[in-house]
């Protein structure tokens, strides 16, 4: 059933805008570009069948836990949850470089920039080994930025365990990020 104009618009004002969060998550559960855009394709898709249905929460919240529910579905088909391998799809170089870019520093210098590069490349694999339920969390908030609340309700699962599985996460990256000499950096 086709949405009259004014639902239109409200779809339009509260689901465009999170594309990029969308894609974002599709990519950490995927590990690939390719699988990502399939993933918010359809997931985009499914949100505009079932606009009708939005009780007017979080839009973004309600968007990605759709594209969370379609990429369970995409690894489900495929019998996988893929681990993303920052080794051989560098694909994240772009995000990265708009990411140091974004970050506030004025610095032109190669040597830091390049430093900050390799420190962000380093993170992405810290998270992208991490288990699926913990790569879920962090990415929600920490890389999201989405309140405690709204990642519960995404992974459909009791705020404490949430903030369990976070804590939990953050703790195995900690160990993942320490420098051989055993203190954090």
């Amino acid at each position: 059933m086709p949405m009259d104009q004014s639902s239109n618009s409200r779809f339009q004002a509260l689901v465009v805008p999170e594309l990029r969060s969308a894609y974002s998550l599709a990519r950490w559960i995927t590990g690939n570009p390719v699988d990502a855009e399939d993933v918010v394709q359809e997931a985009l898709l499914r949100a505009y069948r079932y606009f009708a249905g939005y009780r007017g929460e979080n839009g973004r919240a309600w968007l990605l836990r759709i594209v969370r529910n379609v990429a369970a579905t995409w690894a489900t088909s495929r019998g996988r949850l893929k681990l993303v391998s920052l080794d051989d799809d560098m694909a994240f170089d772009s995000d990265a470089q708009a990411e140091i870019a974004a970050d506030g520093s004025t610095s032109s210098d190669p040597a830091e920039i390049a430093e900050r590069a390799s420190e962000l490349q380093r993170l992405r694999q810290a998270i992208a080994a991490l288990p699926p339920e913990q790569r879920e969390v962090v990415v929600l908030r920490d890389v999201e930025g989405l309140a405690y609340r709204d990642i519960a309700a995404i992974l459909d699962i009791p705020l404490g365990t949430m903030m369990s599985r976070l804590s939990r996460a953050r703790d195995d990256l900690e160990q993942r990020l320490r420098p051989l000499g055993g203190q954090p950096q």
